[in-house]
């Protein structure tokens, strides 16, 4: 019994530091400073990574970028986004890369590459810790609110 309740206790313990977490480092979405995209939805930005539009509301092209030495914030911004395992993700885009219905987010090393990407991009879209923002872009959606 007494093993038990330590086991439950240490479960609680870990939810809450996690959690912690993930809260002290919110994640956000940016573009360039100067996209005339001032806000997303939570559907448009679905749209955009999981590849069913390739254009930011006014019309002009956005291009999605993935941070992939990070497993741990992609994992995070994909179960904010669209609620499913990064198994899940990867699998959706195996099947739709094999169809070339669509492509997916081009990969960037880690958040510093992707954010020297979209300052140097109109176009691109990534998602960073909110603590790593930068002048060079600004946020067009937040995961915290």
């Amino acid at each position: 019994m007494v093993g038990i309740s330590l086991l439950r206790t240490m479960i609680l313990v870990g939810s809450i530091s996690v959690s912690s977490v993930a809260n002290s480092s919110n994640l956000v979405v940016v573009v360039h400073k100067d996209n005339p995209t001032t806000m997303l939805s939570r559907s448009q930005l679905i749209d955009l990574y999981m590849g069913k539009y390739v254009a930011f509301p006014d019309g002009n092209k956005a291009q999605p970028l993935d941070i992939e030495s990070e497993e741990a914030t992609k994992k995070q911004f994909y179960e904010a986004l669209v609620g499913m395992p990064l198994s899940r993700v990867n699998a959706y885009w195996s099947r739709v890369k094999f169809s070339g219905r669509a492509r997916p987010p081009i990969a960037q090393q880690d958040q510093g590459a992707a954010l020297a990407y979209v300052a140097s991009s109109n176009g691109a879209i990534a998602y960073i810790h909110e603590s790593n923002l930068t002048d060079n872009v600004k946020v067009v959606y937040r995961f915290d609110e």
